[in-house]
């Protein structure tokens, strides 16, 4: 089974245990032979798919009636992957969702590390740090470089926290945030587990 998550810069495949990918300004979708799942964000790739029979959409299968509408494609089938949990989602955004029981209760979107760090950047060069994602976060800094990476990682790490359940971090930026999230689960392949969730369930294979 070949599976593809299709973002703004590039298809992620997962083909049986073989991972990787392909940059959408140069891959040939048409050039495809083998079926290949897939759920996309990126509308100009769509119209490249459309119409390619062994490229199948399987955002058409999940129940979205729970979500809310604008709500991004990969976010859900994130959500669709665990039973409970809170998923951070660590990529140019950081994307928080909450799922109790099966139910989406809800989600928030928080810069990623990347535009936070540019972010301080512009307020001042004197804030240009890298952050310090090994910081104790019960001791108030007493530098600036620590004193930005509180208040970027603080924030974040008191709200996903409040909510006393299991953690899963994915995305680029996962193993960064499990310094500061000790406990959580680092699942790199989460969405490609819940598009395996779908098709099993929709009963396409």
């Amino acid at each position: 089974m070949i599976l593809c998550d299709i973002g703004n810069t590039s298809y992620h495949f997962l083909d049986g245990d073989a991972e990787y990918k392909r940059d959408v300004k140069s891959f040939i979708p048409s050039a495809y032979q083998d079926k290949v799942y897939y759920i996309s964000v990126n509308s100009e790739v769509n119209k490249k798919l459309h119409g390619l029979k062994n490229w199948i959409d399987i955002s058409s299968y999940v129940d979205k009636s729970q979500y809310y509408e604008s709500m991004g494609i990969d976010r859900i089938f994130s959500c669709e992957a665990i039973e409970s949990g809170v998923v951070v989602d660590a990529g140019s955004a950081i994307t928080v969702d909450i799922v109790k029981n099966g139910n989406f209760m809800g989600g928030f979107i928080y810069p990623g590390v990347n535009a936070m760090r540019e972010t301080y950047k512009k307020i001042s060069p004197a804030l240009d740090y890298s952050f310090n994602f090994d910081l104790e976060l019960d001791i108030m800094p007493k530098n600036s470089q620590d004193a930005i990476s509180y208040g970027f990682l603080k924030t974040l790490f008191t709200e996903v926290s409040s909510y006393d359940m299991p953690i899963i971090l994915t995305g680029g930026d996962a193993s960064l945030l499990q310094k500061v999230f000790k406990t959580a689960i680092v699942e790199n392949e989460l969405i490609f587990k819940g598009m395996k969730k779908i098709i099993k369930k929709a009963k396409l294979c």
